[in-house]
C-alpha cells in the first residue's frame, strides 16, 4: 500500500520542520552527489535553512560556485552579476552626493564656503543650528570641568589623609624614642650610679687613655 501524498505546505511546528528539512536537505545532497557521479554533470548546490545555516554541495569537477554561474550566462546569454552592479553604482552615487552635501555644510560652519548663495531661511537655520552646538560645547565644556575638578579634590583629600597618618606615625616614633631614653636613665639611677657620656676635650685629656670619650662616674 502506498503513501498518501502529503500536502505541500509550511510546517507550522518548528521542531517538525527542522526535523523534515534535515532529511530532505540529506537526501537532495544524495541525489546531487549521484547526479555527478553517475551523469558526469558539474552541480552547484546551496541551501539556507531558516535559522542561517547553510549547506552546499559542489561537484569535484568544478572548481568553484562562481565557475557553475559564469557557465550559466554563457548558456543563457544572461548577466547575473549586471542587476547587482548597478544596484552598487546607484548607492554610491547617493553617498557621493550625501558625502557633498555634508561636506559642504562643514565647509559653511567652519566658514570655508561662501555664505552668499544661502537664502535667509538657510542662514536662520544655520545660525540656530550653530547655537544649538555651541550650548552642546559649553556643556560638554562644564562637565569636563566639573569631573576634572571632583578628582582634583579627591586627590588632595587623599594627600593629605596620608601626610597626617605620616605625621601621626613620626609622632608615635618620637615618643617611643624618648621613652626609651628615659627608661635608660632610671635604670641607671635605681642602680645607685650613673654614668655620664661626655666629648673628649683635647685641650683637657691629652694622654688618650680613654680614647675618644671621656666616661666618669657622676
Amino acid at each position: 500500500m502506498g503513501r498518501g501524498k502529503i500536502e505541500i505546505k509550511r510546517i507550522e511546528n518548528p521542531t517538525n520542520r527542522q526535523v523534515t528539512y534535515s532529511k530532505r536537505r540529506t537526501g537532495i545532497m544524495k541525489k546531487a552527489t549521484e547526479l555527478t557521479v553517475l551523469c558526469d554533470a558539474e552541480v552547484s548546490l546551496i541551501m539556507i535553512s531558516n535559522t542561517g545555516k547553510v549547506t552546499e554541495y559542489l561537484s569535484p569537477a568544478a572548481v568553484s560556485h562562481k565557475n557553475i554561474y559564469d557557465k550559466y550566462q554563457q548558456v543563457n546569454g544572461t548577466n547575473l552579476w549586471q542587476p547587482h552592479y548597478e544596484r552598487m553604482q546607484e548607492n554610491l552615487k547617493k553617498q557621493k552626493e550625501l558625502n557633498a552635501k555634508l561636506r559642504r555644510e562643514i565647509g559653511i560652519r567652519i566658514g570655508e564656503e561662501d555664505l552668499d548663495d544661502l537664502n535667509i531661511d538657510q542662514l536662520r537655520g544655520l545660525e540656530q543650528n550653530m547655537d544649538e552646538s555651541v550650548k552642546l560645547v559649553r556643556q560638554r565644556k562644564y562637565h569636563l570641568i566639573g569631573t576634572q575638578t571632583e578628582t582634583y579634590k579627591k586627590k588632595v583629600k587623599s594627600l593629605e589623609e596620608a601626610h597626617n597618618n605620616l605625621m601621626h606615625q613620626y609622632e608615635e616614633r618620637i615618643e617611643e624614642h624618648y621613652g626609651a631614653i628615659a627608661n635608660h636613665e632610671g635604670v641607671l639611677a635605681n642602680g645607685g650610679f650613673a654614668f655620664r657620656l661626655q666629648p673628649n676635650q683635647p685641650n683637657l685629656q691629652d694622654d688618650g687613655r680613654y680614647g675618644l670619650h671621656d666616661l666618669r662616674l657622676a
